[in-house]
């Protein structure tokens, strides 16, 4: 529960007494456990004053209650929007100020609070400018912009014979201490809050999809919430986690191809406006990940940044990379997070609108009980009324001289009639029917009089079957939503399942990779050396050196790779297709051995031995086939060698594919002097 708030000046009280003490000695401070200890005196003052400003801060201000789905400073929006209600629009201006007196804040907070909920178009009705959402262009002054409920508020979000009441914080008005909303209010708009060491974001779902579920759950049937953003675009749901902590929602925008060189983007990501859009745009091209020659930004009501692109590009490649380099892809992490009995409570979005549902049902049953209670205190004065006018009652009293008399005569006058009536009469009851007036005693129609009553007998009927059959009553109330206020709120994001699109996969190669092969160097900024090849900022490039022993990296301006380097390429993560093929000598004078391997995971900057780790080890020989085709080789030995065949081919076919930790066969146990590939030796020949 949250602690009571205490006054600034009990606060004062607590901590220090100023006040002049008897014998006239300056005034000591309270001696507390903390002072005694050897801590600060404020000490605990401070802890307490940190609690209760974090409790404020979630509980009335950064974080939605359950209840009705409202932060409390747009349910102080919405109850002074009823209050000065009267059909016609009210300047915001004026809404705002109204606000202050149950909203103790400034009224930029309320008049920013007050746009963001006129912009999601449900509950305030809007007239002015209210600013963007697409563009991000704000509202207009307070002054010049407009607004009224909304009828769909008017019909969901008040009931004074419902609300419970509670003092403003100055003690001069009454506040609702929550809207007696019924509708899943708090899924619909969704909500986002940073308190103290808490935050809350639920994203807002889709208007038809709520009421169709919460009639789903009072059938007892099965049912699924996604979220349904205004801004468009596809997501990928399938990590949602039921919007709570540790799920993600993936969004999209949506491109549309308008001729070979140009796409335009229509529909564009929650959370994101076309100018963060762009501006991510011109930032991945500016860094070389893509590659675009002119943007347009044509929004207005809907959504289009018109994409120029290069001559020679690819627009489906170029899509694929705005998805991975820009905002045109971005990730949300809901929490879903809300206010119940005064403490924070985490529960999904299905089960926050089961308990919306629930609290609707308790509600139509309140209103329905509420009426009939009503219909039948209408039905018992109207009985009691016919009578005493019927049967001339109202003549006992004419010789009547006090008032204490007129109660008692119409009393006896009702006796013999009382059996008609469902419950005893009361003396506020025959006080009411002193206050009928003569005229309209003569005009009294006892036929319209005995209709009136069977209208009322009616109704009454009728609301004790909705409160036998209650749950068929809220499905057909929440079904009249639907049919009143469901026009024009159909889904507008689409639900996809999202193929992943690897960043290395779509950079463009806009770097150059160079190596100094003696001294075991690489990188982009070395253009004295040896160019390898375009690359990316992305890409890794493995390098097999002179000793047996190799590395992944990622492209850099420059890093070492070790010594002797005679193999570098670019290198991707999880290629089987790159068969490598090597010759090496084991130790300073062991035998020769060949291997064929991949290298399809490694830790980058990690080195790795592809011999057997013995000192002096070398590579005779090192070749990669991309294509996994073998290459026979011309092994020469030394002339010192007691060999009688100095020269031997060998096809690298007869191995199997194997490990990059494996040894390997044997090959020779003679020194080697050179190993080439036979095509390089019959070329050289010729």
């Amino acid at each position: 529960m949250s602690p009571r708030r205490k006054s600034k000046k009990e606060k004062e009280q607590e901590t220090f007494d100023f006040e002049s003490s008897e014998d006239g000695e300056p005034p000591q401070e309270p001696k507390t456990e903390e002072s005694e200890n050897g801590q600060a005196p404020l000490a605990k003052a401070y802890q307490n004053w940190f609690l209760e400003y974090a409790s404020y801060v979630i509980l009335d201000r950064a974080v939605p209650a359950l209840d009705d789905g409202l932060k409390p400073v747009q349910r102080r929006i919405l109850h002074s929007l009823k209050e000065l209600d009267d059909g016609r629009y009210n300047k915001v201006a004026n809404v705002v100020g109204h606000s202050m007196k149950y909203h103790p804040h400034g009224d930029a907070s309320i008049y920013s609070a007050m746009v963001g909920m006129g912009q999601r178009n449900l509950l305030i009705d809007t007239q002015g400018n209210w600013g963007n959402t697409l563009t991000g262009d704000g509202a207009a002054a307070a002054r010049y912009i407009e607004a009224r409920l909304s009828p769909f508020a008017r019909e969901v979000a008040f009931n004074p014979k419902t609300t419970v009441w509670q003092s403003s914080y100055d003690g001069r008005n009454k506040e609702p201490v929550h809207l007696p909303v019924k509708f899943p209010l708090l899924l619909a708009e969704g909500a986002e809050g940073i308190a103290v060491g808490l935050a809350c974001k639920i994203l807002p779902h889709n208007f038809i999809e709520l009421l169709e579920a919460s009639i789903a759950y009072l059938r007892k049937e099965d049912f699924e919430l996604y979220p349904d953003f205004e801004t468009g675009g596809s997501m990928d749901v399938s990590n949602y986690n039921d919007g709570l902590r540790g799920g993600k929602v993936l969004v999209r925008a949506i491109f549309e191809k308008r001729s070979k060189y140009q796409i335009a983007i229509t529909e564009i990501p929650f959370g994101v406006t076309t100018s963060s859009l762009i501006d991510s745009i011109l930032s991945a091209n500016s860094k070389g990940k893509i590659k675009v020659k002119k943007i347009e930004d044509n929004t207005s009501d809907n959504a289009e940044i018109l994409i120029t692109l290069p001559i020679g590009a690819d627009a489906d490649a170029t899509i694929d990379a705005l998805y991975v380099f820009s905002d045109c892809q971005v990730s949300i992490s809901p929490n879903a997070c809300s206010i119940e009995n005064d403490q924070p409570t985490f529960i999904g979005v299905s089960e926050i609108l089961r308990r919306a549902t629930n609290n609707i049902r308790a509600l139509l049953k309140q209103e329905l009980e509420i009426k009939l209670s009503e219909l039948e205190e209408k039905w018992h004065f109207d009985s009691l009324e016919r009578i005493f006018i019927e049967e001339r009652i109202y003549r006992r009293i004419e010789e009547c001289e006090t008032w204490e008399s007129v109660i008692e005569e119409i009393h006896l006058g009702l006796d013999p009639f009382k059996d008609r009536l469902k419950r005893e009469v009361t003396d506020d009851d025959v006080a009411r029917l002193t206050e009928i007036r003569i005229k309209r005693i003569s005009k009294y129609n006892s036929f319209k009089a005995n209709e009136v009553i069977k209208t009322t007998e009616k109704e009454i009927r009728a609301t004790k079957r909705s409160l036998r059959k209650l749950t068929e009553f809220a499905i057909s109330y929440l079904q009249g939503l639907i049919d009143n206020y469901g026009s024009g709120r159909e889904r507008r994001t689409r639900i996809e399942d999202f193929v992943t699109i690897k960043a290395t996969e779509v950079a463009l190669p806009t770097e150059k990779l160079y190596v100094n092969r003696e001294d075991g160097f690489i990188g982009t900024s070395l253009k004295k050396d040896e160019l390898v090849g375009e690359c990316t900022q992305l890409d890794d490039v493995i390098c097999i050196c002179g000793d047996g022993t190799f590395r992944v990296s990622r492209v850099a301006d420059k890093v070492y790779m070790g010594q002797d380097i005679l193999h570098v390429a670019v290198w991707k993560k999880g290629d089987e297709e790159t068969i490598y093929d090597l010759v090496y000598r084991d130790g300073a004078r062991g035998d020769s051995f060949v291997k064929r391997f991949i290298v399809n995971g490694v830790t980058r900057d990690k080195v790795y031995d592809l011999t057997k780790g013995n000192k002096s080890s070398k590579v005779h020989y090192v070749r990669a086939n991309p294509d996994g085709a073998t290459r026979p080789v011309i092994v020469r030995l030394t002339q010192t060698s007691k060999a009688r065949t100095k020269e031997f081919e060998y096809d690298f076919g007869e191995l199997a594919i194997k490990g990059r930790g494996s040894n390997g066969n044997k090959l020779t146990k003679y020194a080697i002097k050179s190993v080439r590939a036979l095509f390089d030796t019959e070329m050289k020949r010729r």
